[in-house]
C-alpha cells in the first residue's frame, strides 16, 4: 500500500461517509475534508469532523501505518499538534498528543473496496514506458484536452523561472535577457551552454553600440568563444582578429572561461560558426528586435523578424579559410520553430504578466500553429496512439512523461485519475 494511495482517496472522497467509525468504535462523521497543500506539515489542513457527537476542527494526517507518525518524529514537531484525526491503512498502535489524549483513528482498509484497490493496483502495476501505456488511448478526449492545456502552462512556467531569475540579476533588462535565451537557443542542445556563456560575457550596451557593423558583432562572438586564437591564411579571419584585439581593449573585456565550443556530429548549417554569423547578422538588422517580438502576434510575422541569413563571408563558408560552394544560409522553418518555442513564447508571457496582461489565448495560438516537434518521447507517444497535431500537443506531453510519468504521479494526472473512475 502507498501513502499517494490514500492521499488520492480521502482528496476524492472515496469512503463510505455514513458507516465510518473510529478503531474505539466511535461514529465519525466528516463535515469537511480539509484542503491538500502539499507543504510541510500535515497533509490536510482546516479539516472538520464530529467524532462521537463532539465537533473538531483542525489538520488530518495521512499513513500507511499509524506507526509512521513515530517514525516520521510527529511527536516533536509543533506542526502536527492540531491534528484531529489519523487516517490509516492499518493501524498497529496508538498515538498521542503532547498533552497525553490519543489522538482517533480512523482505519481505511475497513472500508475501501476491492474493486477501488484493484484498479489502483492495475495502473501502478510496472508498464514498459508508462503506466497507463495501454489505455491512455482510451481517455476522453475532452479530459485529454484540458488536461493538456494545464500541462502546457506548467511547462511554460518550468521554463519561466529561471527568466524570472535573469530578470531580477540584471533589474529587468528585458533586451538583456532576450539577448541571453536566444543565444542560448541558438546553440541548440550541444552548444547552447557555451552560447549563453559567451552572451552573458558581452554587456547588451556593447551589442546596441557595435551592432552598426556586424563584422564587429561577429568579432565579439568569435572573439569570446576562444575561435579567434590560431593562425590562419585568411584576410576576413585576420580582420575579425584585429576587430577583437581591439574592441577587446575598448570595452576592458577580461579573461572570461567559456565552455569550448563543439562541432563534432553537427550538420555543417549547424555548425557554430553559421549559427554565431546569423546571430550577429540577426543583431546588426535588427535594432529594435525584443520591442519586433513582443509585438509580433502570428507565426508569419515572427517568422518575417527571423528570416535571416549571414554576413557574405559565411555564404560560402563553413569554418575560416575553407571555402565552399556558395549558399544562402538562412534560418529554417524548422530552426525558427525552436527559437519560438523556447525563447520567444516564455518571454512574451513573462512580459505580459509582468504588466498585468493576460496572453494565455494569443500563446495557445502561436503555439498551435506550429508543427509538431520530433523526438523520442513524441514518437513513443504515438505508438500508443496519441499522435500530436502541432507544437501545443508536444510541448504538453513532453511535460506529462518529465514531470507525471517518469514519477509514477498517476494519482495526480487527470488520465491516471479517469482511468481510476473507469
Amino acid at each position: 500500500m502507498k501513502e499517494e494511495f490514500l492521499h488520492y482517496l480521502w482528496l476524492h472522497k472515496k469512503v463510505p461517509l455514513n458507516q465510518l467509525q473510529t478503531t474505539n468504535g466511535e461514529p465519525i462523521e466528516i463535515i469537511n475534508f480539509g484542503q491538500y497543500l502539499q507543504t510541510a506539515g500535515p497533509d490536510f489542513f482546516n479539516a472538520q469532523v464530529i467524532i462521537n457527537n463532539q465537533k473538531w476542527a483542525g489538520n488530518i494526517e495521512i499513513h500507511v501505518k499509524s506507526s509512521d507518525w513515530y517514525l516520521h518524529n510527529h511527536e516533536r514537531d509543533v506542526n502536527y499538534d492540531n491534528v484531529i484525526l489519523h487516517v490509516v491503512w492499518e493501524n498497529d498502535t496508538e498515538i498521542y498528543r503532547k498533552d497525553n489524549s490519543e489522538i482517533p483513528v480512523l482505519q481505511l482498509k475497513d472500508y475501501v473496496s476491492s474493486s477501488e484497490i484493484e484498479g489502483y493496483n492495475k495502473l501502478a502495476l510496472q508498464k514498459s514506458w508508462i503506466n497507463c501505456e495501454n489505455e491512455i488511448a482510451s481517455i476522453d478526449k475532452l479530459i485529454l484536452t484540458n488536461w493538456q492545456e494545464r500541462l502546457f502552462f506548467e511547462r511554460l512556467e518550468r521554463k519561466s523561472n529561471p527568466i524570472q531569475e535573469l530578470l531580477h540579476k540584471t533589474t529587468n533588462d528585458w533586451e538583456a535577457v532576450f539577448f541571453y535565451l536566444l543565444s542560448k537557443n541558438f546553440g541548440l542542445n550541444v552548444n547552447g551552454v557555451s552560447f549563453y556563456e559567451m552572451a552573458k560575457s558581452i554587456p547588451f550596451s556593447v551589442i546596441k553600440k557595435e551592432s552598426f557593423e556586424v563584422e564587429n558583432l561577429e568579432a565579439l562572438f568569435f572573439g569570446i568563444s576562444n575561435l579567434l586564437e590560431e593562425y590562419k591564411q585568411d584576410n576576413y579571419y585576420t580582420d575579425l582578429q584585429k576587430r577583437w584585439r581591439f574592441l577587446r581593449q575598448k570595452h576592458q573585456f577580461t579573461n572570461t572561461f567559456i565552455t569550448p565550443i563543439q562541432f563534432f556530429k553537427l550538420r555543417p548549417d549547424n555548425f557554430p560558426t553559421i549559427r554565431l554569423a546569423q546571430l550577429a547578422q540577426l543583431y546588426h538588422l535588427k535594432h529594435s528586435l525584443f520591442s519586433e517580438i513582443i509585438h509580433a502576434n502570428s507565426i508569419d510575422q515572427l517568422c518575417f523578424i527571423f528570416k535571416n541569413d549571414t554576413s557574405i563571408y559565411w555564404k560560402n563558408h563553413y569554418n575560416f579559410e575553407k571555402e565552399s560552394n556558395s549558399k544562402v544560409k538562412s534560418l529554417s522553418t524548422s530552426f525558427i520553430d525552436l527559437l519560438i518555442i523556447n525563447t520567444v513564447i516564455p518571454i512574451k508571457f513573462l512580459y505580459a504578466r509582468a504588466f498585468g496582461k493576460d496572453n494565455l489565448e494569443e500563446l495557445i495560438e502561436l503555439i498551435s500553429n506550429i508543427k509538431p516537434e520530433k523526438n523520442n518521447i513524441i514518437e513513443k507517444f504515438s505508438t500508443f496512439k496519441i499522435k500530436s497535431e502541432n507544437a501545443f500537443e508536444t510541448q504538453s506531453l513532453l511535460q506529462l512523461k518529465n514531470e507525471y510519468c517518469n514519477f509514477k504521479k498517476c494519482l495526480q494526472c487527470s488520465v491516471g485519475l479517469a482511468l481510476l473512475k473507469k
